[in-house]
């Protein structure tokens, strides 16, 4: 192992790898039935959508603790609190997602996205502590941590707990339109940071 990190990414890794396959489970064969199977298939349309929407967040969520581990050389107790905690929220998507699938399209379903949206809402929180913290001062990064692009990095998180409340918010007002623009931020989350300091206009 060439960094003291590498345990923690390891194990990281495996916690995002987990969550990311319990997604597809979601996704049922259907029970044989006079309905064609086309039919059936098609019926389940709301777990084809939640399953490709949370894959791709978790991947990109993934792609983005790289990112921070990119920087991040040192660790300690609370860094491994920190980081089991986001990984808390991490295992919780599987759950959300399955309830989004299956309300979708219900009567319950503002409830649905509003625990959905709810869940990326608190990691969202959780992701800006974890790396507040370890950014601090260069508290936990290396010692020749490029300084842009740590800053960049800061800068483009910090949007993440107020857009994601944002989300929160539009799904009692509009379901589509809550999801849609979830789905806008992920995109966002996944650009590398310079770029998205430029959308921002934060660039230094």
């Amino acid at each position: 192992m060439d960094k003291e990190t590498a345990r923690i990414e390891a194990f990281s890794d495996g916690v995002f790898a987990v969550a990311i396959t319990l997604l597809v489970l979601e996704i049922k064969v259907p029970a044989i039935s006079d309905t064609a199977l086309a039919t059936a298939l098609v019926r389940q349309w709301t777990s084809y959508f939640a399953f490709v929407i949370s894959f791709a967040f978790i991947g990109i969520m993934w792609m983005n603790h790289h990112r921070l581990f990119n920087h991040i050389r040192r660790s300690d107790d609370t860094l491994l609190v920190l980081n089991l905690l986001l990984l808390l929220g991490v295992t919780v998507v599987p759950f959300s997602n399955a309830v989004l699938a299956s309300y979708l399209g219900t009567r319950d379903q503002r409830f649905a996205a509003l625990l959905y949206n709810g869940t990326y809402f608190v990691i969202a929180i959780l992701f800006n502590i974890l790396w507040r913290y370890s950014a601090s001062n260069h508290r936990l990064l290396a010692k020749d941590a490029d300084k842009a692009a740590v800053d960049k990095l800061t800068k483009q998180y910090a949007f993440g707990p107020a857009l994601y409340l944002a989300c929160f918010v539009l799904a009692w007002i509009s379901v589509p339109a809550s999801l849609f623009l979830n789905t806008i931020l992920a995109i966002f989350f996944a650009l590398p940071p310079r770029i998205a300091a430029k959308v921002t206009g934060t660039h230094a």
